[in-house]
């Protein structure tokens, strides 16, 4: 379903308060400032968040992004500042208890997103329910019906619907009760509540966990022509940078505002960065080719909404105001070994057993030296044992693998848990994959990855995901392997180190196998496109947006997920 349509339709309040000019700035932060303890998380922040813009909120773990909503929601209070929200704007949430609607219709849930409609329509059906219904009743309803239609009740649960519909929940589901819906569908129904009814301010955290592809686009095409404010905390950069207009970074104590969306500020950051190295050139240099770089990236704009907001935005940037982040990003860097040769990896009839179903039944590949796959698609249990079984830690029921004499595997699983259930430091943890004696050496890769002084020290077993995988990442630059099997690389990692990943994969000159949710991960590095499908498999040379949009995958993808219950894993 087309998300223009749900706009125009449910806007129309607005764009009559729009023709009269009644639409004003909705939320100004001046002077705030929260923390916890003795940390501070922020300090003196002033920033403006108008209509027609979406802010994307990033940071390193923990920096404070959903404290940040959640401050701006009224759910935490905060140190000192004030935040001002205009007289009558209605704010909406993305709730993260999935269970507190288990008693109400998948309909009403979504409804329930405008509270003032929901209770309307609760009331106005309480009445009529009344077996001794009086003239006072009557008169009431009447009152009740007016507000209802106001409010725009008639049209309540096809909106709902449609929405629904857009993010992938089937229509069967809609009169079932929460509490019969899977954990997957109510990630969705969630979404839709917060989206309805055309909210003021819409706030969301982390929306695209959950979702299949086909509702991310759908999302993305929502956002990009909502009319009023959405502040959103996202690690996925190609939703980021599709739907928004401004960044505003968490950066050691501060929050400062930039115009445009990651890919800008990534890229700005960078080059502000680099020209404080060089004091003498850097404010003739950050104006030229500041300008230069702010000028393509206008030009290059493909969404109409987002492109006539950025234009304006960057017409007005000052340039002489643009301050780089202090925050660190990790360095990736993988350096073969030995170059790899011609033949690399042939899989001949392979099977992997499941629980109820094969896994993966009469699978063959060959792959080339300069082939960097991605293995996408809902088989997401398929993509693990085939990783595990090519990287040697389990054995297939069935078929041949051949790896070629050249070639030197780097191995990174889903779950590394078992890696770490020691009592060793990190730097003792690193030296097992190396012959090397020299703790410099070792301290070193650890300090690409962030892991500075007393850091190294750690005790392995106490370390959080993120720091987990910044270790297997340093394992993996440190053995030099020529081949990579990647499963989930960027699960718990921050935006900064998914970046550094994605420029350090991209570089890369050996051969990769890997399966990632993040879209621009894979549409930026893959070469090949395999997906394991219930009926069989498709295998394309192609990027992954191609792979999305060509016609012939799409048929496939039909033929072979027919009569077949897609689970999201």
């Amino acid at each position: 379903m087309n998300a223009r349509k749900i706009i125009s339709f449910a806007c129309k309040d607005l764009k009559y308060s729009l023709e009269n000019g009644s639409i004003r700035d909705v939320i100004t932060v001046t002077d705030l400032s929260m923390g916890f303890g003795e940390r501070s998380l922020f300090k003196d922040v002033n920033l403006k968040f108008v209509p027609g813009n979406c802010y994307g909120i990033i940071g390193a773990n923990g920096a404070g992004k959903t404290t940040f909503l959640k401050i701006l929601s009224g759910e935490l209070p905060y140190d000192r500042g004030t935040i001002t929200i205009s007289a009558h704007s209605r704010l909406a949430t993305l709730k993260q208890d999935h269970f507190a609607f288990e008693d109400y219709r998948v309909l009403d849930t979504v409804i329930m997103g405008y509270e003032k409609l929901f209770s309307v329509m609760r009331e106005r059906d309480a009445l009529y329910a009344k077996e001794d219904f009086s003239e006072e009743d009557g008169i009431k309803a009447s009152e009740l019906e007016a507000e209802f239609a106001e409010l725009g009740g008639w049209e309540a649960e096809s909106q709902a619907g449609i929405l629904l519909a857009g993010l992938g929940v089937d229509e069967r589901n809609h009169e079932k009760l929460m509490r019969d819906v899977d954990e997957s569908v109510k990630v969705r129904v969630l979404l839709a509540q917060a989206l309805f009814g055309n909210p003021d301010i819409l706030l969301l955290d982390e929306p695209t966990n959950g979702l299949d592809l086909e509702s991310i686009a759908w999302l993305e095409e929502f956002l990009i022509e909502f009319p009023n404010i959405v502040i959103v905390v996202s690690h996925d950069r190609h939703f980021l940078n599709a739907v928004c207009t401004n960044i505003c970074d968490i950066d050691f104590g501060h929050i400062r505002m930039y115009a445009g969306n990651y890919d800008f500020w990534y890229r700005m950051n960078k080059i502000l960065v680099q020209q404080q190295k060089d004091e003498k050139k850097r404010r003739e240099e950050k104006s030229r080719d500041l300008k230069d770089f702010i000028q393509r990236f206008a030009s290059n704009a493909s969404k109409s909404r987002q492109a006539t907001s950025r234009k304006k935005i960057l017409e007005k940037l000052e340039i002489d105001n643009l301050v780089p982040s202090s925050r660190r990003f990790p360095y990736v860097s993988f350096k073969p070994g030995r170059e790899i040769g011609n033949n690399v990896l042939k899989v001949v009839n392979l099977s992997i057993p499941g629980e109820t179903r094969p896994l993966i039944d009469g699978f063959n590949i060959t792959v080339n030296r300069n082939d960097k796959i991605a293995f996408v698609g809902h088989e997401h249990l398929a993509k693990s044992a085939l990783f595990s079984v090519l990287a040697g830690e389990s054995e297939p029921s069935g078929g041949d693998i051949y790896w070629g004499q050249t070639v030197q595997t780097g191995y990174f699983p889903k779950d590394s848990s078992k890696l770490f259930d020691s009592d060793m430091t990190i730097v003792e943890w690193l030296q097992q994959y190396t012959d090397s004696d020299d703790e410099t050496y070792i301290r070193s890769f650890l300090g690409r990855m962030l892991f500075t002084g007393d850091d190294a020290l750690k005790p392995v077993r106490v370390l959080s995901g993120g720091e987990r995988v910044r270790c297997m990442l340093s394992r993996l630059m440190l053995i030099s392997a020529n081949c990579l099997i990647l499963d989930e690389p960027t699960n718990h990692l921050d935006l900064e180190a998914i970046t550094a990943l994605n420029d350090g994969l991209i570089d890369f000159s050996g051969v990769l196998l890997f399966a990632s949710h993040d879209h621009e991960f894979v549409n930026s590095i893959a070469n090949r496109i395999i997906e394991i499908c219930p009926g069989g498999i498709i295998d394309r040379y192609m990027s992954f947006d191609d792979y999305m949009g060509d016609s012939q995958v799409k048929e496939l993808r039909d033929q072979y997920y027919h009569g077949h219950v897609i689970v999201e894993i």
